[in-house]
C-alpha cells in the first residue's frame, strides 16, 4: 500500500509535465501514486465509505498498488482521460456507465479533503475565454478589444471600427489528422476577404485587435510565486502565435511589472486557482496586455530554457510548503 501522506497524480500515460513533478517528489522521498482515470473500472478499483463527519475512507487500487484515500495529502490533476469500458457494451450501456463513473468515481475523488493543483471544477470554469477575459479586466489587467459572434456582418463592423488588423483565435485547442497528416488551428491574422466570410455563421468565433509586440511573456504562477519568461519569435508564423513554431523561439527570464504581478495574483484568487500559466503581449513601449490563462498549462519548456524553478514550486505546494 502507498505510504502515508501520498501525492495522488491523475494524468494520462504519456505526460512529460507530470513526469517532472513525479521525479522531483521521488527525489524528495515523497510517496506518489500515479493513475489515469481511463484505467477505471477494468484496471482501477475503488472501495470507499462515509461514516459521519470524518470524511471518505477506503482504497484506490491497481493490480500492483493500493492507495489509502485517507492518506492523500494532495492531488496533482494534470490530464487524466475518460474511463474506458468494454467494447462489447452497447452504446446505451456505455453512456450510462460513463455518467455513473463521472459522478461516482470522479465525484469521490473531488470530495477528498486535501489541496488540489488545480481544483478541477475551478479549472474547468477558468478555461472559458469569455470568463477569464472579464475577470482579467476586473482585476486590472489590460485586455485586447474583443468580439464573440457568429454574424459575418458583426465581424466586419468590428474590424472596420478598430481600423487595424484583427486576429481570429479558437476557443479551445483544435488538433486532428487530415489525410494522415497532423494539423492544428492557431491564432491567425484575418485577411481582408475573410473577416466576413459566410462560414463565421456556423459557430461562435472570437476576434481580437492585433496587439503590436516586442515579444510575448509566459508568466507561470504557483501559489503566489511568479516565474516570468520572455518569448521571442523568430519566424512569421511564431510572430502571430508562438505555439505554431517552437523551433524558432528563444527565451529569457524577466520580471513582471508590479502592477501586473499584483493583478495576476488577484485574478488567481478570484478564480480560486493556485496555479496559472498566463500569456501576455509586451508592446514596443513596454505595456503588458493579457491574452489568456491556462489553469493547467505546460511549463517544462520554459523551465528547461530558463532554469526557472517551477517544478520545485509545484512540489512545494503539493507537499504543503507555502513559500509566499
Amino acid at each position: 500500500m502507498a505510504s502515508a501522506e501520498s501525492v495522488l497524480v491523475l494524468t494520462g500515460t504519456f505526460d512529460p509535465t507530470a513526469d517532472l513533478v513525479i521525479e522531483e517528489l521521488n527525489r524528495r522521498g515523497t510517496s506518489v501514486f500515479r493513475v489515469d482515470t481511463a484505467w477505471f473500472p477494468s484496471r482501477l478499483a475503488v472501495a470507499a465509505g462515509l461514516d459521519g463527519a470524518s470524511g471518505w475512507t477506503g482504497t484506490l487500487a491497481t493490480e500492483r498498488r493500493t492507495l489509502d484515500l485517507s492518506a492523500v495529502r494532495s492531488v496533482y490533476y494534470r490530464r487524466p482521460t475518460a474511463p474506458e469500458f468494454p467494447a462489447e457494451m452497447s452504446a446505451a450501456a456505455r453512456s450510462v456507465a460513463s455518467a455513473e463513473a463521472r459522478r461516482g468515481f470522479g465525484g469521490l475523488l473531488s470530495a477528498l479533503s486535501c489541496r488540489w493543483l488545480p481544483p478541477p471544477g475551478r479549472a474547468a470554469d477558468a478555461e472559458y475565454k469569455p470568463f477569464q477575459l472579464r475577470v482579467a479586466a476586473e482585476c486590472g489587467l489590460r485586455v485586447p478589444r474583443t468580439l464573440i459572434t457568429n454574424l459575418p456582418t458583426a465581424a466586419r463592423e468590428f474590424a472596420d471600427g478598430i481600423g487595424a488588423p484583427v486576429v481570429y483565435k479558437p476557443f479551445t485547442p483544435i488538433r486532428g489528422t487530415i489525410g494522415g497528416r497532423s494539423v492544428a488551428v492557431y491564432a491567425s491574422v484575418m485577411e481582408e476577404g475573410g473577416i466576413d466570410h459566410p462560414s463565421i455563421s456556423t459557430t461562435a468565433h472570437l476576434f481580437q485587435e492585433w496587439m503590436p509586440k516586442a515579444h510575448e511573456v509566459r508568466l507561470t504562477v504557483v501559489a503566489g510565486q511568479l516565474f516570468a519568461a520572455e518569448i521571442h519569435a523568430n519566424s512569421a508564423a511564431a510572430e502571430v502565435d508562438w505555439r505554431s513554431d517552437y523551433d524558432s523561439l528563444t527565451y529569457r527570464a524577466c520580471d513582471p511589472p508590479t502592477a501586473v504581478a499584483n493583478a495576476v495574483r488577484r485574478m488567481l484568487e478570484k478564480l480560486g486557482l493556485p496555479y496559472g500559466a498566463f500569456d501576455f503581449v509586451v508592446s514596443p513601449s513596454g505595456d503588458w496586455t493579457f491574452l489568456e490563462i491556462n489553469p493547467n498549462g505546460q511549463y517544462g519548456f520554459i523551465e528547461q530554457a530558463t532554469g526557472l524553478p517551477i517544478t520545485a514550486a509545484i512540489c512545494d505546494y503539493l507537499e504543503g510548503l507555502d513559500r509566499v
